[in-house]
């Protein structure tokens, strides 16, 4: 985007703030210290104001830096194949991490495939919960000593304040959507 543009944003948006908090452009001048002509040049694009002036009016106006300039730095909502990031055990075992950098999330779903007659590693007990869809196959669910068997279409949900592992008894991969909260792998 260049300065003038900029600048023509910036005008519009002090435009519509002020007429959103029902002020004339002599009494947001007043407010900031300002002249209404500067003003008047602002809301048309015709000046570029400096960093404290832009800040004094945003305050004036009752919003935030933040609030004022928002999208700039979003967080994306939907994530593409490509965005995911893959690890392969020595077994075989894929985890697939479906949202970059989920570990600074409240979240982290993963897509899991585990190998015929293979178990992914022991987790400890840690706080948080876990959820789980099988997508194809089926795996054993431990916790502690019980066992669960889960099966393609069937889901699991529990604390994680027990040890825990999953292993696929069967003679084909498994697959399963994985989420847990807080984030662990």
């Amino acid at each position: 985007m260049d300065a003038e543009q900029l600048n023509s944003d910036i005008g519009r948006k002090i435009r519509d703030l002020r007429k959103q908090n029902g002020l004339t452009q002599q009494e947001l001048a007043d407010r900031a210290e300002l002249t209404k002509g500067f003003i008047s040049q602002l809301e048309r694009g015709q000046v570029s104001p400096s960093v404290v002036t832009l800040f004094d009016l945003i305050e004036c106006l009752g919003t935030t830096p933040a609030d004022f300039f928002p999208g700039r730095d979003q967080e994306p909502i939907v994530f593409a194949e490509k965005d995911s990031f893959e690890k392969i055990d020595d077994e075989g075992n894929i985890t697939r991490w479906l949202v970059p950098s989920a570990q600074s999330n409240q979240m982290e779903p993963l897509w899991v495939q585990i190998q015929p007659h293979s178990t992914l590693p022991l987790d400890e007990p840690h706080n948080g919960e876990e959820f789980g869809y099988v997508l194809s196959g089926r795996i054993f669910l431990y916790r502690d000593d019980q066992r669960f068997e889960v099966k393609a279409g069937e889901s699991f949900y529990y604390e994680a304040d027990r040890s825990h592992r999953i292993e696929n008894p069967g003679n084909r991969p498994a697959r399963l959507l994985w989420v847990s909260t807080p984030p662990s792998f």
